[in-house]
């Protein structure tokens, strides 16, 4: 039993599926499952129940599975204790963002922090919360950059900045006279949302109770209209660009566009502005607090 083969059967546990457990763990798809298999073999239970469309755990998968978890936070525990020995500056550190902050601060933020630990290479990975909620518990990632809320046990979490929220919409739309948008305005507009999955659709439907109202009677109304599962912003930029409808973006991602004012403009909201609360979270162990420290005057540095 190997410390690879606990991470194979939670990643197996987690996803469902042998091909994506695979691409998680960066393996080939046969690797893991002959990994899987001799796991059972060694402890001569069977741990998942296969079948044509899905992979699920064995009542007894389970128990095994909550357990291989557990001695995997323990593990990087264990690392983190190790890197406290360490020059705290020089090791590398894997930061986590969520997809609607990742491509928008990162660019900004990493030139502040070459300046401030140049010996401290930067691994980055872009996900769902829920996945980086994971990867930072199993010791894959050291810190994350999230929106609040966020709790989770023996995690630290701590707010950067409070970040807007903006109007995209064509140049000439009507609001577009105006200099600021009252959520009201929306209500009987086509408004283009993320998918199911991203924290940013549930900010925007828990701060604009209108849109949050019109997503409600989506069913007997085509007002609210859901992007693909797995689009981005990016995607909701292009797709307002085109006619389709408005959106509404985080105030960086809104700086950010290769659209010119000509064709696309962004509107600020009336007061009270809805908006979002930026944080970094780490595990409580995690010893490395020079490291937290510089990843947040960074951040911070950016900012202004």
């Amino acid at each position: 039993m190997t410390l690879t083969e606990l991470r194979y059967i939670v990643t197996l546990a987690q996803e469902q599926h042998f091909g994506r457990a695979a691409d998680r763990c960066y393996v080939s798809q046969p690797t893991l499952s002959i990994a899987v298999k001799k796991l059972e073999d060694e402890l001569g239970v069977a741990l998942f129940e296969r079948t044509k469309s899905r992979v699920q755990p064995t009542p007894l998968g389970e128990q095994i599975v909550a357990q291989a978890h557990l001695v995997l936070e323990q593990t990087a525990a264990i690392k983190d204790l190790a890197d406290a020995g360490k020059d705290q500056l020089s090791s590398p550190l894997s930061v986590g963002a969520i997809f609607t902050i990742g491509p928008y601060l990162l660019p900004k933020f990493i030139p502040h922090l070459q300046q401030l630990a140049s010996k401290m290479p930067l691994y980055v990975e872009e996900g769902y919360t829920h996945n980086l909620r994971k990867k930072l518990r199993n010791g894959e990632l050291d810190v994350i950059i999230v929106a609040l809320p966020f709790v989770e046990p023996d995690v630290v979490t701590q707010a950067l900045y409070e970040e807007p929220f903006v109007v995209l919409m064509p140049k000439d739309h009507p609001l577009a006279a105006k200099e600021q948008v009252d959520q009201a305005d929306l209500s009987h507009e086509q408004l283009l949302l993320l998918g199911e999955g991203h924290c940013f659709r549930d900010q925007v439907l828990t701060t604009c109770p209108s849109v949050q109202h019109a997503s409600e009677a989506s069913a007997n109304s085509s007002n609210v209209r859901t992007a693909a599962e797995g689009s981005s912003l990016e995607t909701l930029r292009h797709m307002v660009a085109s006619g389709l409808g408005l959106t509404i973006l985080p105030a960086s991602a809104a700086e950010s566009s290769l659209y010119s004012s000509d064709v696309l403009v962004t509107r600020p909201f009336t007061e009270p502005s809805p908006s979002r609360t930026v944080a970094l979270a780490w595990r409580a162990s995690f010893p490395r607090h020079k490291a937290i420290d510089a990843l947040r005057t960074a951040i911070k540095a950016c900012r202004h």
